[in-house]
């Protein structure tokens, strides 16, 4: 089985889910219409919705509760990366100009917190209190690590812990709560629910993790944006807070002083490739894969079948990938 695979079996529900997207963005606003309806159209990979429909096999699948959850999970994530172009002015995002890039700051926020109000609107339909107290401190936490990762723009001495929980908390949680509602909502097992909301949580701190590696690894070709953008912005991403402990001394003064300039552009190219050249890539890699690792075990717990391999090969595709 390919992951190809994973996403030709789900075909039918996913198109039901994409759907679903599309009616909820719809309004007779034009202009928040199309701004709405911009990041939609750019695709992606529904890996949340595809999480949450999986996990939907270990109980009595119902594509029709279980889109009551995956899309307002994608339109949460939708959300959260349209604020995110604000914060980082970021002009780009998988290969195409932002909200913020196509029409301006305050559209682009107004975007965002529509988007959101409609993905709490749909997930008020549903009124098991169960699923309510496992997203809305979710939700919560999401916004506390965007202020963490702001608050930590330039840092010159960041923390490798406040690092994980940040990352934690603005990617690994959704993909955690994408699993254990999928699990939730159809039924499963509360062993299985606990073992898939781990198996996503350690999910989403692999991916997070390699994304952040490929950021300062990867071309704007593959990317969909520049290299080096969180750096450019004074994200602080792993690989450097490996450099800034334990790299050399040369290397370490040369980041220290671009954090200190609040991102001199022309130091930029040659900070990238000592990054690109050191042993905080490794170290990074190393760690994603050990919280992959960690995933495949808990997943060892869950019953056998082609939904359990499907869940293998997607963490080793996000550990593994290359855009």
């Amino acid at each position: 089985m390919k992951l190809a695979d994973i996403y030709n079996s789900l075909k039918q529900d996913l198109r039901e889910v994409e759907r679903e997207l599309e009616k909820s963005i719809q309004t007779d606003h034009r202009d928040l219409n199309r701004s709405a309806a911009h990041l939609l159209e750019a695709g992606g990979k529904r890996m949340r919705p595809v999480f949450v429909l999986l996990s939907g096999k270990f109980g009595r699948y119902d594509v029709d509760k279980l889109k009551q959850v995956a899309v307002p999970l994608e339109l949460i994530h939708m959300a959260t990366l349209v604020h995110d172009d604000v914060i980082d002015d970021a002009s780009t995002r998988r290969g195409r100009p932002t909200v913020k890039a196509k029409w301006d700051n305050r559209v682009a926020m107004y975007t965002g917190d529509y988007i959101l109000g409609r993905s709490l609107t749909i997930v008020s339909r549903i009124s098991d209190p169960k699923i309510h107290r496992v997203l809305s401190p979710a939700m919560y936490q999401m916004c506390r690590g965007e202020i963490e990762q702001i608050r930590d723009f330039f840092e010159t001495d960041p923390s490798l812990i406040r690092y994980l929980h940040r990352i934690k908390r603005k990617t690994a949680l959704l993909m955690s709560v994408s699993c254990e509602l999928g699990a939730l909502v159809c039924g499963a097992a509360p062993a299985d629910v606990r073992r898939l909301r781990l198996y996503g949580y350690f999910v989403g701190m692999a991916f997070q993790i390699t994304d952040d590696i490929l950021d300062l690894t990867g071309d704007e070709r593959t990317l969909g944006k520049p290299a080096g953008s969180d750096l450019r912005q004074g994200n602080i991403t792993l690989p450097v807070i490996y450099i800034l402990k334990k790299g050399p001394e040369e290397d370490r003064e040369q980041i220290l002083q671009y954090l200190r300039s609040r991102g001199d552009e022309k130091a930029l190219p040659y900070i990238l490739q000592r990054v690109r050249q050191s042993d905080g890539i490794t170290y990074a890699e190393g760690l994603a894969r050990r919280y992959l690792d960690k995933a495949l075990r808990v997943l060892e717990g869950l019953p056998a079948g082609d939904t359990r391999e499907s869940l293998r090969l997607i963490a080793e595709f996000v550990a593994g990938r290359s855009y």
